[in-house]
């Protein structure tokens, strides 16, 4: 069966743990659907063609170059449900969906629309996030929504996309989007 990893980010800009992230999931999935999204959780300081943009860059910047990563705007949509339907509509019911959230969102993640839904539709894999501690209540939670999950052995660069708005600390971005982010005056 056909193993898709869907992974839908606020990218607000993408970052270096962005792209750790979406090469680890090219690693081990047969496809990985990205795209950028407006979390109705987050406020977003660039739109949405913007951040899509920035995510193409990082992933035309992946060595090597793969050729299972998806990304679409069309998969965007605010809730998660909807963006997984739209995935389905690609590669098929009959495909093994598993929704990628960092571990920041692992007690928002309850809070979804149509939560028990989702769960249904996708296996959940939490990727770990320096600074986010993955509580064994919240993946009890989780699993009694109905949840199927697991946790990545991935270790991503402790970056964000926070700190580059707050400090503008550039070290968290590649160089084309560093100069995409200077190009279009973005972040001002």
């Amino acid at each position: 069966m056909t193993k898709i990893a869907l992974f839908g980010t606020s990218a607000d800009p993408p970052t270096a743990g962005h792209k750790s992230i979406i090469r680890w999931l090219s690693d081990h999935y047969d496809w990985v659907g990205v795209w950028a999204s407006d979390n109705p959780f987050k406020e977003h300081q660039t739109s949405l063609d913007h951040r899509i943009k920035m995510l193409q860059l990082l992933i035309d910047h992946i060595e090597p170059t793969r050729h299972n990563i998806y990304l679409s705007k069309g998969l965007s949509h605010r809730r998660s449900l909807i963006s997984v339907a739209k995935a389905k509509e690609i590669w098929g019911q009959k495909a093994d969906y598993t929704l990628v959230i960092g571990s920041d969102l692992l007690k928002q993640i309850r809070q979804w629309y149509h939560v028990q839904e989702l769960l249904a539709e996708v296996s959940i894999l939490v990727v770990p996030r320096p600074g986010y501690l993955i509580n064994e209540s919240d993946l009890q939670a989780l699993a009694e929504l109905g949840g199927n999950y697991q946790v990545a052995d991935l270790d991503a660069p402790a970056v964000s996309s926070t700190a580059y708005r707050k400090h503008r600390d550039e070290d968290v971005l590649i160089r084309p989007i560093q100069d995409y982010i200077h190009q279009e005056q973005l972040y001002p």
